[in-house]
């Protein structure tokens, strides 16, 4: 009897048939790959059965990195050689991270670059190296070549700092598929698994970043309502201030790096521990035993979990909901295996948050559940992830004002496009400066690009068409193009800048933007009425240039003069009430001769037409 071999619906009927992505969670501390093996997604080991690959890199004189916990044994001997964290680095310059424990090399305003002994090596390609480690481990348990993979990043990373993960992946060899947002992939774990509609709060605390964010689920469709975070907030930061606590204790001024880099270790296992018991022996090579408790630990890392919660309130405030809105709140990260902070969750959602699955790996398998879908596995699937951007993007007008093209917490892919014109007559360019950030004004914003479209045909001002299109893509990274519609002269940018924002300075931009909210309002409103008085100014003087000796008596011209110094003299006051009165009443004196030399205008377009000529074009109106 002839048998048949049957599959559900959108897997394949072996378990490595198809084709083989990988999801990859790239960490600050750890970093994981899953993949989707027989309809379900899982960590893949490595030889010894361990999950987590450290995200730590050694490198010799010799060049051949070292990656994981064989690096992570000689940080303590080799502290400048082996890097750790670095996708705190990922998409900065060297002025963004003053102050580093490591030796830093390359540009004040370029890419970091860390000097070891197999010379410079920038976060890349410590991070490609990472990345290699990851994708052979998914390469000798599926026993196939990998078609694509899906990388996380935190949902604050700006594009420089997107496409910085980008590039290491290709150093890697990898093909990416997408980036996605950390807190989006644990809520596709979440959401697959349990099938729950409503709405959802993600905290995760890793081991260098923190991220919240309110999502929307509804029949398979993930949407972003809002996003908050802090980047010292992680556990990265809970082992500095035990470090500390101990380098205290030890009565120890300026530790050795080697020293520091043992502190570091020791109070990251004592934390840990922390989570099960009420007490443990802190020990460093070379230095008497010390006793931690959990107590301790709390006392400690107490303002930095306060802080993680007043993140969450201003993210629920952005998405326009209340704790009691929330239907279920996820963990993700390491970090909240604290018992302080998920009881400090569990307080302020009111709610017990989710732990079903393992904090340290939910968000891999949400990677590699999208993967799958992505690389054409699952092609019945209406999964749909709706990731949003983190701050406004816009342009600069007149006057130093940001003009928002797509505003904040917008959903993403997104193309949105504006409309703007020409200041001056006979204006043949325009210059594009693409701002990002929450200010009313340029100088509260933060510069991302500069170009220019050129070959505008000459016209008067405001006659020319000039559209101006943004294009964010589903990985973040941005793409604007500016097009003259009269002519269809086209120009435009891929904005990937060499280094980006950090989370906490995103942060401190939106906090920023609430507190001088008024204070902004008004400076744009002045900033608008003297915008409004200078061109008034502007076009009256070139009116009175051509016309104002035929058209004018001498009182006239020398009274619109008079208001004309009145009006100047007033821009330079703050004072938006008056200056809008003098502008008001510069516009009213001129109507007059504005109407004179309209009628002029008429009358010599007029002069040497004939009765029938006239007929002709009173019949074409």
């Amino acid at each position: 009897m002839a048998l048949l071999q049957i599959s559900e619906p959108g897997q394949a009927a072996a378990p490595h048939e198809g084709k083989h992505a990988l999801g990859i969670d790239l960490g600050t501390t750890n970093s994981l790959v899953a993949s989707v093996r027989s309809g379900s997604a899982e960590t893949l080991p490595d030889a010894a059965g361990n999950m987590l690959l450290p995200s730590v890199v050694y490198y010799s004189a010799q060049g051949v990195p070292q990656v994981g916990n064989a690096a992570l044994t000689l940080a303590s001997e080799y502290p400048l050689d082996t890097l750790q964290s670095v996708k705190r680095f990922m998409g900065r310059s060297r002025n963004d991270v003053a102050g580093s424990e490591y030796q830093l090399g390359g540009g004040e305003e370029g890419q970091v670059r860390f000097l070891t002994s197999a010379g410079e090596i920038t976060p890349v390609e410590a991070s490609a190296a990472i990345l290699n480690v990851l994708a052979e481990r998914g390469r000798n348990t599926l026993g196939a070549d990998i078609d694509g993979v899906v990388i996380t990043v935190p949902a604050y990373f700006d594009d420089a700092q997107r496409q910085a993960t980008k590039d290491a992946a290709q150093l890697a060899g990898l093909k990416v598929l997408r980036l996605l947002n950390e807190p989006t992939a644990a809520a596709v774990a979440y959401g697959l698994d349990s099938g729950d509609d409503g709405v959802v709060a993600v905290y995760d605390l890793g081991g260098g970043t923190f991220d919240v964010s309110i999502l929307r689920l509804d029949r398979g469709v993930f949407e972003v309502l809002a996003t908050g975070g802090d980047s010292a907030l992680g556990g990265d930061d809970f082992d500095a201030l035990i470090a500390a606590w101990a380098q205290q204790e030890y009565s120890l001024q300026e530790p050795e790096p080697a020293q520091a880099r043992a502190l570091l270790t020791a109070a990251r296992a004592a934390k840990q521990a922390l989570s099960d018991v009420e007490q443990v022996n802190f020990t460093v090579p070379g230095l008497p035993e010390l006793t931690l408790t959990r107590e301790v630990l709390e006392g400690l890392v107490q303002p930095l979990v306060k802080r993680t919660i007043l993140a969450s309130k201003r993210a629920l405030r952005d998405a326009g909901v209340a704790t009691t809105d929330i239907d279920s709140v996820v963990l993700v990260g390491g970090s909240t295996r604290v018992p302080l902070v998920r009881a400090a969750v569990s307080e302020f959602f009111g709610r017990e948050p989710l732990a079903d699955i393992d904090p340290d790996t939910v968000v891999a398998v949400g990677a590699a559940l999208q993967a799958d879908v992505l690389v054409g596995n699952k092609p019945d699937s209406d999964m749909l992830l709706l990731d949003v951007i983190p701050l406004s993007l816009g342009l600069e007008t007149m006057g130093g004002l940001m003009e928002r093209v797509i505003e904040r917490n917008t959903t993403i892919p997104v193309a949105k496009a504006q409309e703007f014109t020409t200041y001056k007559d006979g204006q043949t360019a325009m210059s594009i400066h693409v701002l990002q950030g929450e200010r009313e004004m340029v100088e509260g914003c933060r510069s991302l690009a500069r170009f220019e479209l050129r070959d505008i045909p000459p016209m008067a001002a405001g006659a020319a068409r000039i559209r101006v299109t943004f294009q964010v893509d589903a990985d973040g990274l941005l793409n604007v193009s500016a097009r003259e519609e009269t002519t269809g002269v086209e120009t435009g940018i891929t904005i990937k800048p060499s280094y980006g924002l950090e989370e906490d300075e995103i942060a401190e931009m939106l906090r920023a933007s609430w507190e001088f909210a008024a204070e902004d309002m008004q400076s744009r409103q002045l900033a608008e009425q003297r915008l409004d008085a200078r061109q008034l100014l502007e076009n009256l003087q070139s009116a009175l240039d051509q016309d104002g000796a035929t058209l004018l008596e001498t009182a006239e011209r020398e009274a619109l003069l008079a208001q004309m110094a009145a009006l100047a003299a007033g821009q330079e006051l703050d004072d938006i009430q008056t200056l809008k009165m003098a502008t008001d009443s510069l516009a009213r004196a001129s109507e007059s001769f504005a109407a004179r030399r309209m009628d002029a205008s008429i009358k010599q377009a007029l002069t040497g037409l004939s009765v029938a000529q006239l007929d002709q074009l009173g019949e074409a109106d």
